[in-house]
């Protein structure tokens, strides 16, 4: 099984440490600052072992759901929390995250694609084991969990919580959590560029919780990046799919099918948020005016 390239079993007695059987670890993290020796990364093989039992991505999102709908119903009759400084905190801290991400794939993406061309950079599996990605994939799908986090804010805030939002959430967590453990082919553009948009958007999340002021296009850039991100997402399930059929990518029809049509309708959505935020807002100001 695919899985069996990344789960080991954690040392009897010392959970906090544990070996990658199949494949070397990471050289160095990846902060320039800290070196981690190769063949032992503390608790990582723990991790992949407690994502790849998918079931927990369920648990989590039900709780998540659970907590939508209560704290919404709890704070109904209390008054909003401010909540600004753990706010900037915490957009801050994703948005470094994120960051690091961004350059550490995007690098790594980069060097694949201008070396062994497209078809490599989305059918090999490189992603997944290689020194300094793995580690982001492995961050990366574990970030889906605390991600969840930024909801808390808005409804203790007391603000809108649209549809699309949640649904994100949920939806990413389970498919990431999922996905990973198979090794899907594509799973290293599609990380890359949720890395990408996510340190631009939590950037903006960060400046607007500090009380800067940023321009109305700066949000509106974040969300057609959003679009294009779909727009890709789906351009390389088909590009899966088709070098499947040639046995030069590894994936399976249900996922093609599931993260085409997850894909499909975060795109639907995020155009008619921009839409109604944006192009529909205008007019209805100009008809004001």
């Amino acid at each position: 099984m695919q899985s069996e390239l990344f789960c080991s079993s954690c040392r009897t007695g010392d959970k906090h440490s544990c070996e990658l059987d199949k494949h070397p670890s990471l050289n160095w993290i990846p902060w320039s600052a800290v070196i981690m020796p190769r063949g032992v990364v503390p608790g990582l093989s723990c991790l992949t072992c407690f994502i790849q039992s998918g079931k927990k991505s369920f648990l989590f999102s039900a709780l998540y759901a659970a907590f939508i709908f209560g704290g919404r119903h709890l704070m109904n009759k209390r008054a909003k929390f401010e909540l600004r400084k753990p706010l900037v905190l915490w957009s801050l801290s994703l948005a470094v995250f994120s960051i690091f991400g961004a350059v550490r794939t995007g690098a790594y993406m980069l060097y694949i694609l201008m070396t062994k061309g497209l078809k490599q950079s989305v059918c090999d599996q490189s992603f997944y084991i290689g020194p300094v990605s793995k580690f982001w994939a492995y961050a990366f799908v574990l970030s889906k969990a605390p991600e969840l986090g930024d909801t808390i804010f808005i409804i203790l805030r007391k603000q809108k919580l649209i549809f699309l939002h949640w649904y994100h959430h949920i939806t990413v967590l389970l498919y990431s959590w999922y996905s990973y453990k198979d090794m899907v082919a594509g799973g290293g553009w599609f990380m890359t560029m949720n890395y990408g948009v996510h340190a631009v958007m939590y950037s903006y999340y960060a400046l607007r919780a500090a009380g800067f002021r940023v321009s109305r296009k700066f949000a509106m850039f974040i969300t057609l990046s959003q679009i294009t991100q779909m727009l890709i997402g789906c351009v390389i399930n088909y590009l899966v799919f088709s070098w499947m059929q040639q046995g030069q990518c590894h994936s399976h029809v249900q996922n093609i099918i599931w993260s085409s049509l997850m894909y499909l309708s975060y795109f639907v959505l995020f155009c008619h948020f921009f839409f109604e935020a944006y192009i529909g807002k205008t007019r209805k100001e100009r008809k004001v005016d």
